[in-house]
């Protein structure tokens, strides 16, 4: 178990939320009241991460909370939560009144709630690593589920019984993966065996719930191992059944004989950068689907899994055309250069370099592609990679061309040749325009 991080080392920005986070506990204490940190802060602390947020369970009901402090949002007082606003810097912290929940009718949320105590709110959370409380005013850990045991022996365990814990909110079905390859965790038997059975569920789940957590997954360094599980238990072939093409495909990877197409994706999402976008993400796990069996191309297969999980637009548009151009810089220096220093101006060059390294790297290759591509970009040989057009519209116009779809190509043509040097201001693009429109004078007059 890892020794938590003091609070006195931590970050300004950092220090300022869980100093917030105790005054909310004392502040309800002073009134009387029980509070005490809740699940994945709890979590992170016994691993000696720094939680990125704090939740505070209590025996206060929400309108005693909203009483309490001055800033407050109620984002669920049904269920018994209200968000506590800190100053400047410090967040928010979310409260909740100790609960039991009634029955989950939609597979999501309960009909009815129920105040009650801290063991009983325990025994309706997900696993036993978030259903622990922690006292930060003696650091006291109060465990009623057995869950810092199960950090300590590596378990990702459903608290209670699996099948009901997944009925509640299927959604606990794909967080289980996610925590499991988060945390490096096995998943308890039981847990794994309702887990399998119950995995085609998971469609009665908004797409966007189920959307965020694929986020959550794929740009976390353990994101191989979360998509390693999706498949295994089942749970891709409902959410990103496009997937399923790669598997059992030949990579055709001389240094990966024993790799078909998915354990190749796989490698390519370890490789990618620490912290990737999602776009990024994306753009590796459907980079290869092209040669998979369905006959969809890689693009074709994104939009497909894009439009059913809703994702946002610029996940889509950024994943999209790094899949779209993920192979064309493998050879650059044989590259035209007009079309070299286009792409490479392009506001994703930074990404698609990344997705080229990974694939490479992913398959032991040499890198000295993207690295030829990431000196031309830092250096911008001859100047500018996309400078300012020295000829447009106004300069055809002058020279008797009639406005039409040819505009644009002979525009394209002369920066060409001014990327390519063949021409180095406007006198000579323009002269260069009048030789090369010579032929076509007498049909566009």
């Amino acid at each position: 178990m890892a020794e938590q991080t003091q609070p006195h080392s931590l970050p300004s920005d950092q220090y300022r939320k869980r100093e917030f986070a105790v005054k909310v506990v004392r502040g309800l204490r002073d009134a009387g009241h029980q509070a005490l940190w809740a699940g994945g802060c709890v979590r992170d602390l016994l691993i000696g991460l720094t939680p990125s947020d704090y939740d505070v369970a209590t025996d206060a009901p929400p309108e005693r909370v909203m009483q309490l402090f001055r800033r407050t949002v109620p984002v669920g007082v049904s269920f018994g939560v209200v968000k506590v606003i800190g100053p400047r810097g410090a967040g928010e912290v979310e409260v909740a009144t100790f609960r039991s929940d009634g029955a989950y009718i939609d597979g999501r949320r309960p009909e009815t709630v129920v105040f009650s105590s801290p063991e009983q709110d325990a025994s309706r959370r997900d696993f036993t690593i978030n259903g622990m409380f922690f006292d930060p005013i003696s650091e006291d850990v109060i465990d009623f589920v057995g869950g810092r045991h199960d950090l300590e022996t590596g378990l990702l365990r459903a608290i209670g019984d699996p099948a009901s814990r997944f009925a509640e909110d299927k959604l606990r079905l794909v967080r289980a993966v996610r925590f499991a390859a988060r945390f490096g965790l096995r998943i308890e038997p039981e847990t794994e065996k309702a887990l399998v059975a119950m995995a085609s569920e998971v469609t009665v789940v908004a797409a966007e719930r189920i959307a965020q957590e694929l986020r959550r997954m794929l740009v976390h360094p353990s994101r191989s191992a979360a998509m390693r599980l999706m498949m295994e238990f089942g749970l891709a072939t409902v959410i990103v059944p496009e997937l399923l093409s790669l598997v059992g495909v030949p990579s055709q990877v001389a240094s990966r004989p024993d790799h078909d197409c998915w354990e190749q994706t796989l490698a390519v999402l370890d490789a990618l950068p620490h912290d990737p976008s999602v776009g990024l993400a994306l753009a590796a796990l459907f980079h290869d689907i092209g040669r998979g069996t369905d006959g969809s191309s890689a693009v074709e297969a994104l939009d497909r899994a894009s439009d059913r999980l809703k994702l946002a637009n610029v996940e889509r548009e950024t994943a999209s055309w790094l899949v779209a151009h993920h192979g064309i810089l493998n050879s650059p220096r044989s590259m035209p250069v007009a079309r070299l220093k286009r792409l490479l101006a392009e506001p994703g060059i930074h990404e698609l370099l990344a997705l080229h390294r990974a694939v490479a790297e992913a398959a032991d290759l040499p890198v000295d592609h993207v690295e030829y591509c990431e000196h031309y970009v830092k250096e911008k040989p001859d100047g500018p990679i996309r400078p300012e057009p020295f000829v447009n519209g106004n300069d055809l116009k002058r020279l008797g061309l009639t406005p039409g779809p040819s505009f644009k190509q002979w525009l394209d043509r002369a920066y060409d040749a001014q990327l390519e040097g063949r021409v180095t201001n406007q006198d000579e693009a323009i002269a260069w325009l009048c030789r090369q429109l010579e032929p076509e004078k007498p049909a566009s007059s």
